[in-house]
């Protein structure tokens, strides 16, 4: 699955990613795409080198529904442009996310969204389709040659789990 064809970008000031997170999620509901939406976050920099931050795509299958989101979301005083920011975004929102809570194995996380693959870090081999993998009902695939691939992690009993944490321990927090 590529991503979508009609894809719009939204600037922001946001640095971190549950921040971002959530004005996708808010945003989305506000506009009422269509379920086949994907919304990515992006990490990007001014080309001048400026302060990182954390900038947002909508994707879809309908010209007519990314034409319109732009034009609310410009209209509601957001910078917004065509196109996703890169080829690597960090999908939040995709067909299937909701379902995938719980504990499920890699073949029923594959068949019930529009994630295309698992990738276990440190191995070259992907994980058997019966493999266990506990979603702590936060599921962050990206994009990799124009497949949505969650990067998953060894864990307790054999199973897996979502490389990136719902709530991770902010840098320096013990300092």
């Amino acid at each position: 699955m590529n991503p979508p064809p009609y894809a719009i970008g939204i600037d922001t000031s946001v640095t971190a990613l549950s921040e971002a997170d959530q004005l996708l999620q808010d945003l989305t509901a506000r506009l009422g795409l269509p379920e086949d939406v994907i919304g990515c976050t992006h990490l990007v920099r001014d080309a001048d080198g400026g302060r990182p931050r954390v900038a947002l795509s909508l994707a879809t299958g309908s010209e007519a529904a990314a034409k319109a989101a732009r034009a609310r979301l410009t209209a509601q005083g957001h910078r917004v442009r065509d196109g996703a920011w890169d080829q690597a975004g960090r999908a939040v929102l995709y067909p299937g996310a909701a379902a995938l809570t719980g504990t499920l194995t890699v073949a029923e996380l594959v068949g019930r969204s529009a994630i295309e693959r698992v990738r276990v870090l440190g191995t070259a081999d992907r994980p058997d389709p019966a493999t266990r993998l506990v979603t702590r009902e936060f599921v962050r695939p990206q994009w990799q040659d124009g497949e949505l691939v969650l990067a998953a992690m060894p864990a307790v009993g054999g199973t897996l789990v979502p490389f990136e944490v719902p709530d991770p321990t902010p840098c320096c927090a013990d300092h």
